[in-house]
């Protein structure tokens, strides 16, 4: 690690080849912490390169334990974290108003490395069990048309790097790294990121899959669909900005979407958004954020298509009921 150190202190980069490397190293445990430390340090002082991040999820596919959720399209809607703007788990809950819907969901998630509580957090908080068991991940898939796929528990070196990413409490290259790596390879993906240099990475990285994917990026620096700016939307077939009011009917105020100062706040906020009894402002960027994951499937003639499926699915209970038969299924 000396040496790979000494050379991007030079402001070297690493090719695809050296950086798959060094991370199915770390995946490892080869490097002790301090060297992990500061090779993630380099990438908080400069951008990463697309071989670089090219590298790193070779290494994290390579190394992950693989899920096979066969007969099923599913979809995943992630963020990439890391925006500092500690919301409610908008990208989870917007998970269950699609399953809500009838459209198979494998969440990929971690515990939050810069923000309260992460998907894991929540998730864990509401009772749910992390679990790599292929056949009870598939089971909840078709029971309650959602199952929970717990990082670590897939990618060693996500594991390896938890407590050193927990104690940094910044973004770091595994943020924009958790989108790209979900073991259940995902037919559609909604991918939330926290910068327009990040977006334009992320283009060219899903462009090169054979996946249907959207990006999203909250042009006030949100990961995701906040409706307190406009949203810059990138598809397979193009790039456009759209409207708070095209998303969600109308502009949020930042303050309305925090997320609670404790994994016991978010919990709650979650279970009471989930059922029904969200505010105004939550309810609409929670529907925003479901309605363009299931207008990316192709299954919606228009967005204001998929945005009523969304509103149906939350309002009629449908997505709380697929929260409680996941959680039944524990």
């Amino acid at each position: 690690m000396k040496k790979i150190l000494q050379y991007l202190f030079e402001h070297k980069t690493l090719n695809r080849e050296q950086a798959k490397d060094v991370l199915v190293n770390i995946g490892k445990g080869i490097y002790n912490e301090h060297e992990v430390t500061a090779f993630m340090t380099v990438y908080l002082m400069r951008s990463i390169t697309i071989e670089e991040l090219q590298g790193f999820r070779d290494a994290l596919l390579e190394l992950c334990v693989p899920v096979n959720l066969s007969g099923h399209a599913t979809i995943d809607i992630v963020g990439t974290g890391g925006d500092g703007k500690n919301t409610f788990n908008i990208s989870t809950l917007s998970c269950f108003i699609v399953a809500g819907t009838g459209q198979k969901v494998a969440k990929h998630g971690n515990y939050g490395a810069s923000s309260v509580s992460g998907a894991s957090n929540v998730m864990e908080q509401l009772g749910y069990t992390f679990k790599a068991d292929n056949d009870k991940l598939k089971k909840e898939v078709e029971e309650a048309g959602i199952c929970f796929l717990h990082a670590p528990l897939f990618h060693p070196a996500l594991k390896v790097v938890g407590p050193i990413r927990k104690n940094l409490a910044m973004r770091t290259f595994f943020n924009m790294l958790g989108p790209m790596v979900n073991p259940a390879d995902p037919a559609f993906q909604l991918v939330g990121v926290f910068s327009l240099e990040m977006a334009r990475i992320y283009n060219y990285l899903l462009q090169q899959t054979e996946k249907s994917f959207t990006i999203i990026h909250s042009l006030d620096g949100y990961d995701e669909i906040s409706l307190t700016n406009d949203t810059k939307v990138i598809t397979n077939e193009g790039e456009r900005i759209m409207t708070p009011e095209q998303l969600g009917k109308r502009t949020v105020d930042p303050q309305d979407i925090q997320g609670g100062n404790t994994l016991e706040e978010a919990a709650k906020i979650f279970s009471k958004i989930v059922s029904g009894e969200g505010s105004w402002a939550q309810n609409a960027v929670v529907l925003a954020n479901a309605a363009m994951a299931l207008y990316c499937t192709g299954n919606y003639t228009s967005y204001d298509g998929a945005y009523q499926a969304a509103v149906e699915s939350l309002e009629s209970g449908k997505a709380n009921e697929s929260l409680k038969k996941l959680i039944a299924l524990q």
